[in-house]
């Protein structure tokens, strides 16, 4: 077994514990800012397990996360690299241990900020995109704070409040629907979602 799984079966043994909660609100915080496990898979559990608390669950996982992105932003901005533009330890530590974090992504991330700001952001926020890579290189770059914290509390919220509203609607029969097809429903929904901001922009 991998340790990539071991750890997310570790995750998910939060469930079964009274400290469940705080489980969710740690893990959304350290996802956010270099962990590689989504807070998804226990979120579904907890609500699973108790589907009235669903959208307290989604709170403390948008609170978390938020929190979390803050923290990915401070890395970015005072500690990524040196005054030269080198790449510090922590830096390198980052490449090296979280997956899909690679040079070639974050040259693009900081290519993409110049155009989109808040839509860099917003969709991987909502989206599989690894929140850790934008949270970090909106630091780096030095997004606009406000618009940063605005983006970050609008895809997470969205994000888990959604899975929280169809596990309280839907119940045990919706969790392999979202375990299969949620990533693609996210990146269909951010397409749609932008899409329709760029026709309005530059078609009405």
């Amino acid at each position: 077994m991998s340790i990539l799984k071991k750890t997310y079966n570790w995750v998910l043994s939060w469930a079964d514990s009274r400290w469940g909660a705080t489980a969710l609100f740690i893990l959304a915080f350290a996802e956010a800012s270099f962990f590689p496990i989504p807070p998804d898979v226990l979120l579904i559990a907890l609500c699973l397990g108790c589907a009235a608390k669903s959208f307290r669950y989604a709170l403390i996982c948008t609170i978390g996360s938020v929190v979390g992105a803050i923290a990915g932003f401070g890395i970015g901005y005072f500690l990524w690299q040196t005054p030269s533009g080198e790449f510090t330890a922590i830096a390198d530590f980052f490449f090296r241990i979280i997956p899909g974090f690679t040079h070639e992504q974050y040259d693009k991330i900081s290519q993409m900020y110049n155009q989109y700001n808040f839509w860099v952001v917003f969709t991987a926020g909502f989206s599989p995109i690894p929140y850790k890579l934008i949270t970090i290189t909106a630091g780096v770059f030095n997004l606009h704070f406000l618009t940063f914290i605005i983006a970050s509390i609008i895809s997470r919220g969205l994000r888990f409040f959604l899975i929280a509203w169809l596990i309280w609607k839907f119940g045990q029969p919706i969790k392999h629907f979202i375990d299969k097809y949620f990533n693609w429903l996210a990146l269909a929904f951010t397409v749609l979602l932008i899409g329709g901001f760029f026709v309005i922009k530059y078609v009405l």
